[in-house]
């Protein structure tokens, strides 16, 4: 059955996978991680049909030359996917949330979950419409860093609350909704090592250009790498450039390097959760890394980029790419429970050694006997099966056929 036919039935198989991750790992989806991504295709953008979903957008592959679909995708703190969705290239990010809202309340009934998104994805009158809904459908985001510099001088005047070790908050409330200003201090090492990592690259790199004795364009050129390849130290450094010369100087920019010390580490969320416990906000907020998780898997491991595909094949791909991720996600939940420390990856590594094999003995009387058999399982492989409760299935029954052949397998 061409796979195209499953495709209609794709709502109704994520309500089955919601009713065993239930009964299977005791699942919660209360909180909902949501993010986008996107897959590129390497095609010319002139041969792509009128209304094809494939278009030029944002791409998260940085391949911003080549038409791309979007995918939305709701995941819970525990990485099972709950809905995707794939769309047009050029949609932009806020425009998805709302269909989003709708389509999970259609399928799972209303609930008072709680949406865990970046900035960027929900607009104002969505939030809005978020919090007048009954209920209320409760929402942690982050916020663009405009909205720091305006709330700047109210949190500075607000003491800091340990939420956990090494993580500090200071809370605001304004209107109906809670400001968490919150700063880590991993966050803090990681983005600081980063900064000076790409600071001394491009200073050094500074020091060779302004020596060199090459036309204006070329100059130019080259301080366009020098900025694509350290783009956050390049921010904190003014250049100034001779209008008729390649001449230039550089300077560091103390103001700005200081702002970002300042910031660095730190984040700025927004929730109308007001009477929940900060170190859990942050905690939702983090675990936006099961989404992109899943990103990453279904790129890598299942290899979801499809090339070169009409639009009904693409969305067949992709279905086929998500089946695997619910097949390998549910993997990981048995063995986090029955066989802790193994990966889903070195799990599958170890059954890929059971092969299945036809062995085809022709007869005297011109019949041909079939046997399929699977290998036997090495020991170690065998003490998983245990592990997993799981129990081979016996060998198929020998087959015969009138069919003769002049070799045997």
């Amino acid at each position: 059955m061409p796979v195209m036919i499953f495709l209609a039935h794709k709502a109704d198989l994520f309500s089955h996978l919601v009713a065993r991750w239930r009964d299977l790992f005791n699942a919660d989806f209360d909180v909902l991680l949501y993010d986008l991504t996107s897959t590129y295709f390497e095609i010319n953008a002139a041969d792509v049909p009128e209304g094809d979903k494939r278009r030029h957008g944002y791409s998260r592959d940085k391949r911003g030359d080549c038409p791309q679909v979007v995918i939305a995708l709701v995941v819970t703190p525990d990485g099972l996917p709950l809905a995707y969705e794939v769309l047009p290239g050029n949609t932009a990010d806020c425009k998805t949330l709302r269909t989003f809202l709708d389509k999970i309340e259609q399928q799972y009934g209303r609930a008072r979950r709680i949406w865990v998104m970046d900035r960027g994805i929900p607009t104002e009158a969505v939030l809005a419409e978020m919090r007048a809904s009954d209920p209320p459908v409760q929402y942690l985001v982050g916020t663009p860093k405009g909205r720091l510099s305006r709330l700047e001088k109210p949190l500075l005047a607000k003491p800091w609350h340990e939420a956990r070790d090494g993580v500090r908050v200071k809370l605001l409330a304004e209107d109906s909704e809670l400001y968490v200003y919150a700063e880590s201090v991993d966050r803090v090492t990681k983005e600081r090592a980063m900064r000076k990592r790409q600071m001394k690259w491009l200073w050094k790199r500074l020091r060779e250009l302004v020596v060199m004795e090459i036309s204006r364009e070329e100059m130019l050129m080259k301080l366009g790498a020098a900025r694509s390849r350290a783009p956050t130290a390049w921010r904190l450094v003014d250049i100034e450039m001779d209008k008729e010369s390649s001449m230039f100087i550089y300077t560091l920019n103390r103001p700005k390097l200081r702002k970002v010390r300042q910031r660095q580490g730190r984040y700025l969320l927004r929730t109308n959760l007001t009477e929940n416990d900060p170190a859990l906000l942050w905690q939702y907020y983090i675990q936006l890394v099961a989404v992109k998780q899943a990103f990453k898997n279904l790129k890598g491991d299942l290899a979801i980029r499809p090339v070169f595909q009409d639009e009904r094949r693409i969305e067949a791909h992709i279905f086929i790419a998500f089946l695997a991720y619910w097949m390998q996600v549910t993997l990981q939940h048995r063995l986090h429970a029955l066989a802790p420390g193994l990966t889903a990856r070195s799990a599958l590594e170890k059954f890929a050694a059971v092969q299945m094999i036809d062995v085809h003995l022709p007869t005297t009387d011109g019949r041909e006997l079939r046997l399929t058999r699977y290998t036997q399982p090495e020991p170690e492989l065998q003490l998983l099966i245990r592990q997993l409760k799981l129990q081979l299935p016996p060998q198929p029954p020998p087959r015969s056929t009138t069919v003769a052949f002049a070799h045997a397998t």
